[in-house]
């Protein structure tokens, strides 16, 4: 574990590397306790490097063994080695030189999950950002690009599977019961992308052929009893390899591509060259286990990892600023896939829902950053969703301000011409910027300018000259380390609606750039003016959320239900009904700490059971839109003096309203889409499951009563179906007798199974209340839970923390002191998953003053501890500051 050491990264500071390492070739002998690394680098020296320049490598907790230079032993006083660090002094002449450097690691003792660990019995690695550096000392950065080749030596029976990056080479016997495998990756790629897997494991295989004719063979590796539930992750795949190549003509380049599960994983996956390794929560699947949610989880995410063959892979990163190059561009790219693969309306929604969720609170906190960070102590705490999800949005508004033949052809360039290149974030602007004309430099402040931009809108009409005037201005609110912000380009996709709901025709337009139906934003105020309007219009602006903005606009309730009704941009029709939903939920919240009753707008509540019984949309889309907005969601949108029992009881409020006043349109709507046949993960089925149990919900609250659900858990015949029932259960009747036993046959059938007791703990996490604090304490010393497990602590920890607003916000500050003790307690072994949790104390300022002090005290006990990792220091640091 790296203690924090005070370091800041800078990127002006940026420089290349005296040498590079042009190729690696490694042996590993696998043993728990004791596996030798034999590394023999090729180095080159840079030109114009003084002939005397040390080899400065970089380590982390290792143990050297030897030291060999152009085939001789490297005498002591040549080079200084630290666990951390290898300072070679008596560095050879000439241009290239050969190093050979072996090290011991021991992979079962290896807790953070980083380098070369063992999960249940087999090896894997995880090297991104900066885990290379625990298996071998090497320049262990993104923009020192080289070929490996990797010779693997193992006991048979322990690892009859050994697998790394590229193609396989050979593989045979060795004495006493060992045997080899050799594998060579030809495309030079950083020690980040490198991986291995030996282990005793089951597989399931398939072949893809190429647009060019080419054949790939595919394999999925699982543990043993687990193949079949692989076969939808292979489909994924077969998908994703497809869609690449008709949307983006890039072609998979190496004769195999493996995919290894494993049990414990720091993230959701990993693209290393064509092996990648995933959390097995994104590859196993079946009715019996898995939600749709998992089903479409598992289908985004293999896409992810498949698509950074080439947006993360061919093209890398020159240095850890420009991650956002690799990850939200390739973040695009799966939404893309999912969108065409499903329903783009429906997954847009959920986008940005994610986002609001996610990324506006990170840009709304102590952790705010740019998409292109500028500076950071610790690199494993910028995955973050600034850089995913907000990165995602720009590459999307690129496409918006440019449109899809230039947008292609701009992508085409890109990858023509950085091939096998580490870049930056203005050599892939340069490619847009070259084959559109067009000036991106203002464009380039996402890139760089921390903060979500709010953008006011005021509109008039002139019935008599028929103008009808829109004034947009913008700001972008101060943010930790940038005080003044500059103008945005910023583009607003719009429609203007009749009464009859109708697009209306425009005629001239004057004061902006205005093409394609979209407005560019370009200055701190701008008006434009459409001529030829005859009667007033609705105006429906940034719709499909053309740009990632808060959006205050003069639109009355009845203009709102007006778009909730008619809007032909469904994103936009969906968010006029939520941004009712999330104001009268305001409105309530204030009242409730008033004690003065709840007074709901008749008007929304009737909009609302309208919507559910459109056929005309479609039951995934209308699950959305019936979907209230969660009490995180109230609580960003209320800003300051946030009290989450208010919030809650608001919520609960509203349900309970419309429920009751849709109550028999809503059952007849729930009875209409009872499954009829076997399941399938399919959109429309999934869609039709969505709707009838957001339904549930609502008829639950309705009837205060638990029998619907309990009839559903006990009938259900998939796991979508199951777990949503148990929900409504656990958080409306948490002390019922129905939900507890519920609870306990779910534990009695599952409780072998990891992941899907992971929806039980999660289920139990956010039940709503400051009493959930003491379940989940209780939950810890389940058989189940695992605090070495990163998906057990984000299941019941991470859940309860980030998704509980009542529970972890108690006034009385025990549900921050619980998060502190569990921060310090896995600090010890997983500095990264620690620091993920300790993000959950990113919005404690917006409490109010009761709960702020406790939150502060607890932030405090955490930075007091003094060896706490530089993950967790860098990220209670920030958010105390």
């Amino acid at each position: 574990m790296r203690t924090d050491t005070g370091q800041v990264f800078r990127l002006e500071d940026y420089r290349p590397s005296d040498y590079r390492i042009t190729h690696t070739d490694l042996l590993f002998r696998l043993d728990p306790h004791a596996t030798l690394v034999t590394a023999k680098l090729t180095v080159e020296r840079r030109d114009g490097v003084a002939a005397n320049a040390p080899l400065v490598l970089d380590g982390d907790g290792l143990v050297l063994e030897s030291l060999g230079l152009n085939g001789a032993p490297l005498a002591g006083e040549g080079y200084t080695a630290t666990p951390d660090r290898l300072e070679i002094r008596a560095v050879p002449a000439e241009k290239f030189f050969e190093l050979e450097i072996v090290t011991k690691v021991s992979p079962v003792t290896n807790k953070a999950l980083m380098g070369l660990y063992q999960s249940k019995g087999n090896y894997c690695t995880q090297c991104e950002a900066e885990g290379f550096r625990r298996i071998t000392y090497y320049l262990d950065r993104p923009d020192n690009l080289s070929t490996f080749q990797v010779r693997i030596e193992a006991r048979k029976a322990e690892a009859p599977v050994l697998l790394s990056n590229g193609n396989p080479v050979e593989h045979g016997d060795l004495a006493d019961g060992w045997h080899y495998a050799v594998w060579h990756d030809p495309f030079p790629k950083p020690s980040y992308l490198f991986a291995l897997v030996g282990g005793d494991l089951g597989s399931i295989h398939d072949t893809f052929t190429t647009a060019s004719g080419r054949k790939v063979a595919l394999g999925i590796y699982v543990e043993h009893g687990k193949e079949p539930l692989a076969t939808y992750a292979m489909d994924a795949l077969k998908r994703s390899m497809r869609w690449d190549e008709e949307r983006f003509s890039r072609e998979y380049d190496l004769d195999v591509f493996n995919i290894v599960a494993v049990s414990d994983f720091n993230m959701g996956a990993m693209e290393n060259k064509g092996l990648n390794i995933f959390n097995d929560k994104y590859v196993l699947a079946d009715p019996e286990t898995a939600t749709d949610v998992d089903y479409a989880g598992i289908e985004a995410v293999i896409a992810h990892e498949y698509f950074h063959n080439w947006t993360g892979n061919r093209i890398t990163c020159r240095d850890w600023f420009q991650l956002c190059l690799k990850e939200g561009l390739t973040v695009y790219r799966d939404h893309e896939f999912s969108a065409d693969q499903r329903s783009r309306p429906v997954k847009r929604i959920a986008e940005v829902r994610n986002l609001r969720s996610l990324q506006f609170p990170e840009d709304q906190g102590p952790l705010a950053h740019p998409v292109r960070p500028r500076r950071y102590k610790e690199i494993n705490n910028f995955y973050t969703s600034t850089v995913y999800e907000k990165g995602s949005e720009v590459v999307r508004m690129i496409h918006t301000i440019l449109g899809p033949e230039k947008f292609r052809a701009g992508m085409d360039l890109y990858f023509e011409r950085h091939d096998g290149q580490a870049v930056t974030i203005e050599d892939f602007l340069a490619c847009f910027a070259e084959v559109s004309g067009r000036d991106l430099t203002q464009f380039a402040l996402w890139y760089h300018q921390a903060g979500t931009p709010r953008v006011t809108v005021t509109t008039s009409h002139d019935p008599a000259t028929g103008d009808f005037e829109v004034n947009i201005s913008q700001t972008v609110p101060p943010t930790p380390s940038e005080a003044v912000k500059k103008p945005m380009h910023i583009p607003l996709a719009f429609g203007l609606l009749g009464p009859n709901g109708d697009e209306m025709e425009m005629g001239s337009v004057e004061g902006a750039e205005v093409n394609d139906g979209v407005i560019h934003l370009t200055a701190a105020s701008q008006t434009i003016r459409f001529r030829g309007v005859g009667s007033r219009p609705v105006l429906s602006l940034n719709r499909g959320f053309s740009a990632p903005i808060v959006l205050n606009q003069d639109l009355t309730k009845e203009d709102r239900l007006f778009l909730a009704r008619h809007d032909s941009d469904l994103f936009n029709r969906w968010e006029a009904l939520n941004s009712l939903f999330v104001e009268a939920l305001i409105a309530a919240a204030a009242r409730e700490k008033e004690g003065k009753p709840h007074d709901f707008d008749a008007a929304l509540v009737e909009a609302a059971i309208e919507i559910a019984g459109n056929d005309g949309l479609e039951p995934a889309y209308r699950a959305l839109a019936l979907s209230l907005p969660s009490e995180a969601d109230v609580a960003r949108e209320i800003g300051n003096d946030v009290d989450p029992d208010a919030v809650r009881a608001a919520r609960d409020a509203l349900r309970r309203e419309i429920g009751g006043k849709g109550r028999d349109a809503f059952r007849r709507i729930y009875d209409q889409h009872a499954d009829s046949g076997p399941f399938s993960p399919d959109a429309a089925s999934a869609g039709k499951r969505s709707l009838r149990n957001v339904l549930l919900d609502y008829l639950a609250a309705a009837e205060a009563a638990p029998e619907l659900a309990a009839l559903q858990f006990e009938t259900a015949n998939n796991m979508t179906d199951r777990a949503a029932a148990l929900t409504v259960l656990a958080h409306q009747f948490p002390e019922h007798e129905a939900t507890r036993k519920a609870l306990a046959a779910f534990d009695a059938r599952y409780r072998d199974n990891g992941l899907v007791m992971d929806k039980w703990f999660v289920v139990q996490a956010t039940i709503p209340g400051a009493a959930t604090l003491e379940r989940v304490k209780s939950l810890t010393a389940h058989p189940a839970f695992s605090l070495m497990n990163p998906n057990r602590v984000r299941s019941l920890v991470g859940a309860f923390s980030s998704g509980n607003q009542t529970g972890f916000h108690r006034a009385d500050g025990a549900g921050y002191q619980f998060l502190a003790d569990i921060i310090l307690s896995l600090d010890r072994h997983n500095p990264q998953v620690a620091a993920r949790l300790a993000t959950a104390f990113r919005s404690w300022r917006s409490m109010e003053e009761v709960r702020q002090l406790e939150a502060r005290k607890a932030l405090e006990r955490i930075n007091a501890e003094a060896s706490l990792s530089r993950d967790v220091k860098d990220i209670v640091e920030r958010t105390l500051a």
